[in-house]
């Protein structure tokens, strides 16, 4: 064989050698960029918790519609589950725990359950500082985007805050037409600061979970609740209650909320629709959400021919004027929880809430 031909083969097999290896791995290549666009097309399931029932409409007309916007926001990048009530995740007092754990993406729970986790957040709470949600709500959420709600919310993305309208007292056997009727009635309440006015009033105020309301009623360790209109329908106390007093004398905060790590490791489209469709873009919808919500408390009373008790203006202020020692005495008690000045907190969110109510 001619020195030239024997020098030129290697070179020859080197070409063929290198272009059968680019041709495996112009394959391999696109195997792997066909993977990335497998993987993107399974949308991120978002795990959703609350503490009310599925048919309630805290799912029906808030978190489902809201969800569907995130989603088709997403361009399908997201998707969710929803957990209610009848689940494991259903728990009042673990909504937050289950978030901060990651046992579930997001949580709907109530501030006041457990006792002390939000002291900040109390004061909205505090009697007759709240007599519609709308105002409510704005109020707190200005609250916390200001940073006046300490680091109650550190770690945790915040993706609304909210409050219901003014609150009631409904009884089983004891109508209440004066404070002075809720003396050593057994009160369910929703959180330390309705806690604190029941009991200033010489009530027994206990403290539970939803779920455990219409037992307690029924086996009279209830003697009735602090509560809206809503909740007396969602856990079907109506068909034990008797009485209800339109006091609008107290508000309950609750929050919906996922972990800030959790947050960020989601793909860029699902936060932007995160991003989107929460916090200030879910204010205006909070009113109507209560109003719709309380109607079918107050019609099924009135149907099973409950009495109602209106209060007037010139009584709730007068109530409000015999509670504010009440009032005073915790929010002395708030700076041993941390918040370092508790009564300009509940200055600032009065005067909050009044310009929302104007408005």
């Amino acid at each position: 064989m001619p020195a030239s031909m024997s020098q030129n083969r290697p070179a020859a097999i080197s070409l063929a050698t290198t272009r059968r290896r680019f041709l495996a791995g112009g394959a391999a290549l696109a195997g792997s960029l066909a993977m990335p666009a497998l993987a993107r097309a399974e949308p991120v399931k978002l795990t959703v918790s609350h503490f009310v029932a599925p048919t309630h409409g805290l799912q029906l007309d808030f978190l489902i519609p809201w969800l569907e916007r995130i989603k088709e926001r997403s361009g399908g990048e997201a998707d969710y589950e929803i957990f209610a009530v009848n689940s494991a995740f259903g728990r009042a007092e673990r909504q937050v725990d289950q978030v901060r754990a990651g046992v579930v993406d997001i949580g709907y729970g109530i501030a006041g359950i457990p006792r002390g986790r939000f002291p900040h957040t109390s004061v909205m709470e505090l009697p007759f500082m709240v007599d519609k949600a709308g105002a409510g709500t704005r109020a707190l959420w200005e609250l916390y985007e200001t940073g006046r709600l300490g680091n109650e919310y550190d770690g945790l993305k915040v993706l609304l805050l909210m409050t219901h309208h003014g609150g009631l007292f409904h009884t089983v056997e004891r109508p209440v037409e004066e404070l002075a009727d809720l003396k050593g009635l057994r009160m369910r309440s929703p959180s330390p600061a309705v806690s604190a006015m029941l009991d200033y009033l010489g009530a027994s105020p206990i403290g539970m979970p939803p779920v455990q309301i219409y037992e307690s009623l029924q086996k009279r360790a209830l003697d009735g609740l602090a509560t809206t209109w809503d909740l007396v329908a969602a856990v079907k106390a109506n068909e034990i209650l008797r009485y209800h007093t339109e006091a609008g004398a107290y508000t309950a905060a609750f929050h919906v909320v996922m972990s800030e790590e959790r947050f960020s490791a989601l793909p860029k489209a699902v936060r932007d629709a995160i991003e989107a469709e929460s916090g200030e873009a879910l204010l205006p919808r909070v009113p109507a959400w209560w109003d719709k919500w309380d109607a079918v408390g107050r019609a099924d009373a009135l149907q099973r021919g409950h009495a109602v008790i209106a209060v007037s203006e010139e009584k709730r202020a007068a109530w409000r004027a015999e509670l504010q020692p009440m009032t005073e005495a915790y929010l002395d008690g708030l700076k041993a929880e941390g918040v370092a000045d508790p009564h300009a907190l509940y200055e600032t969110a009065r005067e909050l809430v009044a310009k929302y109510a104007a408005a």
